[in-house]
């Protein structure tokens, strides 16, 4: 096997939970290969580095394997290696969100109905 799609490497990898999730990812500009925004149906090739998006942060891995199929997520762990740069930066933003938390008051009780009905003029939700 000389290539992959890229949107199932992702999936494969645990990336992204839906293969479709992946496609969608690189179709907004979220997966780079090099400075080059991927598409879904790049091939994905041994030894790339590539920068991914997505909700649990930025990564930025190396190609070790090939796989069109989804397996444990051991195996998926398997497919790639993160950069030592990108672990810290993740670690660093990590702390950053948790040291936040402390800033933000916890309420004291749920929003009551007028509560509610403020928050959503507040937000201009309507």
């Amino acid at each position: 096997m000389n290539g992959v799609r890229m949107d199932k490497w992702l999936w494969a990898a645990r990336f992204f939970k839906t293969r479709a999730l992946a496609a969608k990812a690189c179709d907004l500009g979220r997966v780079r290969v090099g400075a080059v925004e991927a598409k879904p149906a790049r091939e994905v090739r041994l030894g790339e580095l590539l920068q991914i998006r997505n909700e649990g942060g930025e990564f930025a891995v190396e190609v070790l394997a090939l796989s069109e199929m989804r397996g444990p997520a051991a195996v998926a762990q398997t497919l790639y290696r993160e950069t030592e740069e990108s672990k810290t930066a993740r670690a660093r933003l990590a702390e950053e969100r948790k040291a936040m938390q402390q800033f933000a008051p916890i309420p004291e009780r749920r929003p009551s109905k007028r509560d509610r009905r403020r928050i959503i003029q507040f937000r201009g939700d309507h």
